[in-house]
């Protein structure tokens, strides 16, 4: 018989919507063909898997995926999704994951060659879109830092396009010992700002982007704290050759990334 939203297993999933039962379980919810499908590649991530009938009909891979991994696959009702769903219009598949918090040190042991810092950034959909980015530009690891958004927050999980579930995720709380740390393990530090006294072309230009770097970014409301621009190698606008005032977070991580890649490749 398919769990209603009464279902005491559905209840307790449900309440991983919540950042202090994400926190005091260590669990989330990963929303969708798309990312229930890249969080069953990394294995013992998930740890079980509801669906309705029809969505379980069209996605039969992956119940059988995680069949095969000893995922329990749990049939739900329309109104047992929408209660652990949070999009008007889900897809019909959920999965319980485990966090995939690493220690920056462990991050840092693999010799990342690029790195997104997320310092004290707060929307769930932009840092989900940088994160994203992130992963297409081919970083190792992104960082959130300080007093910065949830990563298994819903939106972020779900802007991520299942881009959590490929790179190392670390969360630190002191965005300055990330700095100290990223630059004693070779990287150069980038901060991204308006005001910067350094031109990304000049950067690219100058080759100062073709060895291991580390861009940071601050939320759009406020960028990012003195301390951490005063810390940095280097304090970086990107052009703007039109007469737009600024770029949004998203595309100003997007621009400075993949100029990094480009460089290191």
């Amino acid at each position: 018989m398919a769990f209603t939203a009464r279902t005491p297993r559905v209840v307790a999933a449900r309440r991983l919507q919540r950042r202090r039962d994400r926190d005091a379980t260590g669990r989330f919810l990963a929303e969708g063909p798309q990312a229930v499908r890249e969080a069953l590649a990394r294995p013992g991530v998930v740890t079980e898997l509801f669906g309705t009938p029809t969505a379980l009909d069209r996605h039969p891979e992956l119940a059988a995926v995680a069949a095969h991994a000893d995922v329990p696959v749990s049939e739900v009702t329309d109104d047992g999704l929408a209660a652990l769903a949070e999009t008007v219009a889900p897809q019909g598949l959920i999965a319980v994951c485990r966090h995939l918090d690493v220690p920056l040190e462990q991050a840092l042991a693999g010799a990342p060659r690029l790195v997104a810092v997320l310092a004290e950034i707060r929307d769930p959909g932009n840092a989900g879109t940088v994160l994203r980015t992130a992963d297409a530009a081919g970083a190792g690891a992104v960082v959130f830092a300080g007093d910065a958004v949830d990563p298994y927050n819903g939106k972020c999980v779900r802007a991520s396009a299942g881009s959590l579930f490929h790179v190392d995720v670390v969360r630190a709380p002191d965005p300055v010992a990330v700095v100290d740390a990223l630059r004693a393990a070779g990287l150069s530090i980038f901060a991204t700002t308006g005001y910067g006294d350094s031109d990304l072309d000049d950067l690219t230009d100058y080759g100062r982007l073709a060895g291991p770097t580390a861009w940071l970014f601050g939320s759009e409301a406020h960028g990012l704290p003195e301390e951490l621009i005063a810390a940095a190698d280097a304090r970086v606008r990107v052009p703007l050759y039109g007469r737009a005032e600024s770029l949004n977070l998203a595309a100003a991580a997007a621009v400075c990334l993949y100029a990094s890649a480009r460089a290191q490749r």
